[in-house]
C-alpha cells in the first residue's frame, strides 16, 4: 500500500490500516488482519498479549495487584514513562535515537522547580518555562544532527553527559529542589472528583464513537476505502470497555483508612490521554505526520518528493525534548522534588524499552503514539508486580531486559517477514 506523502510506500500499514480496508464484512477484515500478522505486521499485538499475561500472573500471585489502590499507583508510576516514550517515538520513526531525553527532562523539571521556589512564579508560567527549556535542548540537538550530520547517538550522548552537569550547576551536588506547589504536586498525588471522572470518560467514549462513525459515513459516501462497519463497532466497544472499566475501578474508595476516602481518576491519566490524542492526530491526520513516516521509510526518496528532510529531523527532536520536559515534570511531581540524578539512571532506557516493546520499530518508519503508552504500562506493570512479590531489584532488571530483548527480536523477525512477503 502506498500512502499519500510516502514516496516509497514505506509507511507502516498498521498506521494507516483504515485506508486499506474495504466494506467487505467483519469476517473478511479479521482474515485480512490475520494474514497481516502472519506476514510480520503485528504492531502492538505482542505487547497487548504480554500485558494480559502479566496481569493474569501477578493477579494470581498477589491479591493486592488487582486492587483499586495498586492499579491507581500503577497508572501514576507509568505516567512519566509513557509521556517520555511518546516523545521518543517521533525520533525512532526516523531511525534515530535520543540518549539525552531523560536528563533533558531532569533539567527542564529543575528549571521549573527553581522558577517556583526562587522566583516565585505561578505554576503555569514555571511549567511553560520548563517545557520551553526542553524545546530549546531539542532544537540544539536537531540542528547539530541535521545541519552538521553528526550521528544522533553521538550528539545525544554528548548532551546526556553535559546536561547532567547543568543540573549539578543549578542545584549543587547532593542538593535538591522541593516541588510542593499544590497544582504540580497534585498532578500525581490528587484525583479528579468521581462525577468529573465519569463525565470525562463519557466525553471520550462519545467523542471517539462520533468520530469513527462520521469517518465511516463520509468515506462510504465518497466511495473511499474504509473499514467494515463491524470493525468500527468493535473499535468503539473496545475503547468504551477500557475507558469505562478504568473509570469504574478508579471511582471505588481505595483508602486503607476507613475514616478517609480516596476515589477518582488520578490527574495524570487525563493528561496522558490528551497527549496521546494530540500525538496520534499529528502522526495520522496531518501532512506533517505523513512526512515523518516518509522520511523514516526512505529519506532520499522523501527528499526527492520535495519534503524538507532536515526540517523534519529537527522538529522530531524538538517534540521529543518537549515531551521529555513534561515527563520530567510528572516525575518530579511524583517524587516531590528534583535532584541532581533526576532523569538519569534507567529513565531513558525504560522509555526506549517502552516504545520498542509497544511495537515501534528501531529501523524507522513504523510506530504509533499508542505503542509508547502500551509499552509504558508493560514496563510499569513489571516493576509494580515484582515489587509486590518482594523480588530483588536484580530480578526486575533481568525481566525487563528479557522483555525488551524479546520485543527487539520480534521487531527484527517481523521486518524480515514483511520483506519476504512484500509488506515491508
Amino acid at each position: 500500500m502506498t500512502t499519500v506523502g510516502s514516496p516509497t510506500g514505506a509507511t507502516a500499514e498498521s498506521d494507516f490500516a483504515i485506508d486499506a480496508q474495504t466494506d467487505s464484512g467483519f469476517g473478511d477484515a479479521v482474515r485480512t488482519y490475520v494474514r497481516r500478522v502472519r506476514g510480520g505486521d503485528m504492531g502492538s499485538l505482542p505487547a497487548v498479549l504480554g500485558l494480559v499475561v502479566l496481569f493474569i500472573v501477578f493477579g494470581l500471585a498477589n491479591d493486592r495487584f488487582m486492587s483499586a489502590l495498586n492499579l491507581a499507583n500503577l497508572i501514576t508510576q507509568a505516567g512519566s514513562i509513557c509521556v517520555l516514550a511518546m516523545g521518543l517515538v517521533f525520533v525512532l520513526l526516523l531511525g534515530d535515537i535520543d540518549l539525552s531525553a531523560g536528563v533533558a527532562g531532569g533539567v527542564s523539571a529543575c528549571v521549573m522547580g527553581l522558577a517556583i521556589v526562587n522566583l516565585h512564579w505561578p505554576w503555569w508560567a514555571a511549567v511553560l518555562c520548563g517545557v520551553l527549556c526542553g524545546a530549546l535542548i531539542g532544537l540544539l540537538i536537531g540542528v547539530l544532527r541535521a545541519r552538521l550530520g553528526i550521528p544522533s547517538f553521538v550528539v545525544t550522548l554528548a548532551f546526556f553527559l553535559g546536561l547532567q552537569g547543568v543540573t549539578l550547576k543549578l542545584i549543587g551536588e547532593g542538593g535538591s529542589v522541593r516541588v510542593d506547589d499544590k497544582v504540580v504536586r497534585g498532578l500525581t498525588v490528587s484525583n479528579l472528583g468521581v462525577t468529573t471522572g465519569w463525565a470525562i470518560a463519557a466525553v471520550v467514549v462519545i467523542g471517539f464513537a462520533a468520530l469513527e462513525f462520521f469517518q465511516y459515513r463520509r468515506k462510504r459516501a465518497l466511495s473511499l476505502a474504509h473499514a467494515p462497519f463491524g470493525v468500527v463497532v468493535a473499535r468503539v466497544c473496545g475503547l468504551a470497555a477500557v475507558v469505562l472499566g478504568v473509570t469504574f475501578i478508579m471511582s471505588v474508595n481505595r483508602s486503607v483508612n476507613p475514616r478517609v476516602e480516596i476515589a477518582g481518576v488520578p490527574y495524570v491519566l487525563p493528561l496522558i490521554v490528551v497527549l496521546l490524542i494530540v500525538m496520534t492526530l499529528v502522526l495520522k491526520r496531518t501532512s506533517y505526520g505523513r512526512h515523518v513516516y516518509a522520511v523514516g521509510g526512505n529519506a532520499e526518496a522523501a527528499r526527492r518528493a520535495g519534503i524538507s528532510v532536515n526540517r523534519i529531523r529537527v522538529s522530531v527532536f524538538v517534540i521529543c525534548s518537549s515531551m521529555a520536559a513534561l515527563s520530567g515534570i510528572i516525575a518530579a511531581s511524583y517524587a516531590g522534588k528534583v535532584s541532581a540524578s533526576s532523569g538519569a539512571g534507567n529513565t531513558l532506557l525504560y522509555a526506549v524499552g517502552a516504545a520498542v516493546i509497544g511495537g515501534t520499530s528501531l529501523f524507522g518508519g513504523r510506530g504509533r503514539a499508542v505503542d509508547a503508552v502500551i509499552g509504558g504500562v508493560v514496563i510499569a506493570t513489571i516493576a509494580n508486580g515484582l515489587g509486590l512479590l518482594n523480588q530483588s531489584s536484580y530480578i526486575n532488571f533481568l525481566v525487563t531486559g528479557g522483555v525488551l530483548l524479546l520485543a527487539a527480536s520480534v521487531d527484527a523477525i517481523s521486518r524480515r517477514r514483511r520483506s519476504s512477503t512484500g509488506l515491508g
